[in-house]
């Protein structure tokens, strides 16, 4: 598939286990080349732990990541995928305008799939351009490198190419960029519902083979690995959905094609990390219906375990009534993990470690007194780690976030004395400061970055931010007003994907 004049002199050590595959579960593709590429960001740490010696300034290297030229050793394939959009399945999706070059081995031995993003049209793009706008490209390296410094797991950001295109989409023209993006795998639920859609029992089972081998080997030995398989997948997802939840992340449009199997957070698309805390808090412009609201994120999750149950439905047992049991005990499974980790969670961020049956009452309360005042989700919980003790000069930050203190003083004391029987109060403010983040991807600075980065080449903002991200839990009093929530004309309500 590799054209010579596309070749570039440099080696990135890629592997191609997936293109070992058979061809049914992709499609070679080639990245089409776009005009006067920029490598506008590189993540220098990111590259390095990866294993690349590339820098910025390294030949050819821009024009790599932008798909001018491929890496001597890449082969880019688009992978194949169905999936069910907002509830709704659709047969044939695929990677259409995503390239996956290889798999890197990163130096620890941990492997990882390198791919471009909106480097042009394959098989899959179903009449789209293949094209990002740089927009889009910009949201989702700020927010998963901010994950990823957060703690949740998630697809990674190595490059921002710009280039010189024009791309047209609903709310207007915008410049086109290029992203290069790293995961420990691009494989999703779709992937399943692919082959499931077409009876093709052998495809699932060899996808099946090939991802218990590269995400769960200690399960290849088993006698029911692939119901092992699939109950390790509720988990991670329990796990992950979470994270989310107790930061306020609102990912927008969860389909079973934007899931993957690897427990990581993938395609960001119109995400976004809500302000003032309101549990049925919705960004993306095309979910009208409200079906991935923040509150609603674990039942689509159990959801979209579901369907790959039914794909997986083979390899699960021999009779319709086996199958059942095990889809329903994995999907309990998951709801019990899922409801416990948001709740370990969630105490975690007021101190307590040790739960007692009340204290779900008591986190009851304050959110509701959040969401009665509209108090800013990440603030709210940071500046309650300044009352842990009992100083009385303490600046009242916490309360300022409430317009009216009826309630707030008398929360205060109940979990003042709920806190007695935790950890010493020094104690108690630094493990809350350590889930707490002060800094966290503000929707409003997000558009200004990329405002100034699509009219004036101006990426600034977007410097600052992802280095910012990189310490979201402490204190950087230079940049103070980057932890504030904006003001009421500042907020950005709508998100887009860039489809």
């Amino acid at each position: 598939m590799k054209n010579s004049t596309l070749v570039s002199i440099l080696k990135a050590g890629f592997e191609h286990s997936y293109a070992d595959l058979s061809k049914k579960f992709y499609e070679p593709s080639m990245p089409h080349p776009v005009p006067e590429p920029v490598l506008q960001k590189y993540n220098l740490e990111l590259g390095r732990e990866l294993g690349f010696n590339f820098t910025e300034k390294t030949p050819e290297l821009t024009d790599c990541l932008a798909g001018n030229l491929i890496f001597a050793d890449a082969n880019p394939i688009a992978m194949a995928y169905a999936g069910h959009q907002f509830g709704n399945f659709v047969p044939q999706l695929g990677d259409g305008r995503a390239i996956l070059l290889g798999e890197k081995t990163a130096p620890n031995g941990k492997r990882f799939d390198v791919q471009l993003k909106g480097c042009g049209r394959t098989r899959f793009s179903r009449g789209g351009d293949g094209r990002s706008p740089l927009g889009p490209v910009i949201r989702e390296y700020i927010v998963s490198e901010a994950m990823h410094a957060l703690g949740v797991p998630t697809t990674r950001a190595l490059a921002i190419v710009s280039t010189k295109e024009q791309i047209l989409r609903e709310d207007g023209v915008h410049p086109g960029g290029v992203m290069t993006r790293v995961a420990s795998g691009f494989v999703r639920v779709g992937s399943f519902e692919y082959f499931a859609a077409r009876s093709d029992e052998a495809a699932i089972r060899n996808l099946t083979d090939y991802v218990i081998a590269r995400h769960h080997p200690e399960l290849i030995e088993k006698k029911d690995r692939y119901r092992h398989f699939f109950s390790a997948v509720a988990k991670k997802q329990a796990q992950l959905i979470a994270k989310w939840m107790q930061l306020g992340f609102i990912h927008g449009v969860m389909n079973t094609d934007n899931t993957s199997v690897s427990g990581e957070t993938i395609d960001y698309g119109p995400c976004a990390f809500m302000d003032y805390y309101d549990p049925n808090m919705v960004f993306s412009s095309i979910d009208t219906m409200g079906r991935y609201r923040y509150a609603n994120q674990g039942a689509v999750m159990k959801w979209n375990l579901h369907c790959l149950g039914i794909s997986l439905q083979s390899l699960l047992g021999k009779t319709e009534e086996e199958i059942t049991d095990v889809i329903n005990d994995v999907l309990a499974s998951f709801n019990k993990e899922f409801l416990y980790a948001q709740r370990v969670g969630m105490l975690k961020k007021m101190g307590i470690e040790n739960p007692e049956d009340q204290d779900s009452s008591l986190l009851g309360e304050l959110l509701a007194l959040m969401q009665a005042q509209k108090a800013d989700f990440t603030l709210t919980f940071r500046y309650l780690a300044d009352h842990t003790g009992q100083n009385s000069n303490i600046t009242p930050r916490f309360q300022a976030l409430f317009k009216s203190q009826d309630g707030v003083e008398a929360w205060l004391k109940t979990w003042r004395q709920r806190l007695e029987k935790e950890n010493a109060p020094e104690v108690i403010q630094e493990k809350m400061n350590r889930v707490n983040p002060l800094f966290i991807p503000r929707n409003h600075r997000i558009h200004e970055a990329i405002k100034n980065a699509e009219t004036s080449n101006d990426f600034t903002q977007v410097h600052i931010l992802t280095t910012l991200y990189k310490n979201p839990y402490t204190e950087q009093p230079d940049f103070s007003d980057y932890a504030q929530a904006p003001a009421g004309k500042e907020r950005i309500t709508r998100t887009f994907c860039g489809t």
